[in-house]
């Protein structure tokens, strides 16, 4: 099922057109047509195909996808036009991510306070490792958006940004530099939100998200 529908999310059986018959599927995957029959299934619960009378199994318009299904996340960002869907993130975590910082300096308590700031400490010592360090970042963010108590909002950026993390240009090739920016950047969200200006702490998010991504992002793309 898995290669099916990333077939289907990467073009390979653009919308409109039918599968291939089960027995020929069942020829494809070496697989029963028990097996293609529970996968057709699981693709018309994610939006990708549906039955038609005398069409067979169709692929349909990518309006009627589940595009949070991590599955099909997966795909999108593997796609030849993929760093549309990556700019379409970093407007989501903007989205998000602001009003997240905003509730966290509203919402900071004492605990949260030594834990976020432990947290900043400890990366300021992964400034030369730079899979360390973005691991970090992470973590970073997590702990705003669990301060936050938006667990909707967490769960959407943690479920999309999981997939495009795979994507090499999502993730850039950051040098020292880009790294220092970005914990300045990251000193800027923890002032703010310890300070307890909400306003302060998005519009830092705001400016961390769109600065960074300034910088990963490929060129001439």
């Amino acid at each position: 099922m898995q290669n099916l529908a990333m077939a289907i999310v990467t073009k390979e059986y653009p919308s409109g057109t039918a599968l291939p018959p089960a027995g020929t599927l069942c020829e494809m995957f070496e697989v029963s047509r028990t097996v293609i029959r529970e996968a057709t299934t699981a693709l018309a619960e994610k939006g990708l195909v549906s039955t038609r009378q005398g069409w067979g199994t169709v692929v349909l318009d990518q309006s009627h996808w589940n595009l949070l299904d991590p599955l099909i996340l997966d795909g999108l960002f593997r796609r030849h036009d993929r760093l549309r869907f990556l700019d379409n993130l970093i407007q989501i975590r903007i989205n998000l991510e602001c009003p997240m910082a905003s509730s966290a300096a509203d919402r900071l308590t004492e605990e949260d306070t030594a834990r976020l700031t432990e947290h900043l400490e400890s990366m300021a010592g992964l400034l030369d490792d730079a899979e360390a360090y973005a691991a970090a970042d992470i973590a970073f963010h997590n702990i705003i958006h669990q301060i936050s108590q938006d667990a909707f909002g967490r769960a959407i950026v943690a479920n999309i940004q999981s997939k495009a993390l795979n994507s090499a240009q999502y993730s850039g090739n950051p040098k020292r530099a880009d790294l220092d920016a970005t914990h300045a950047a990251h000193i800027r969200i923890h002032e703010a939100i310890l300070a307890g200006d909400a306003e302060a702490a998005a519009a830092a998010m705001r400016n961390h998200i769109t600065q960074s991504w300034s910088r990963r992002r490929p060129r001439g793309e």
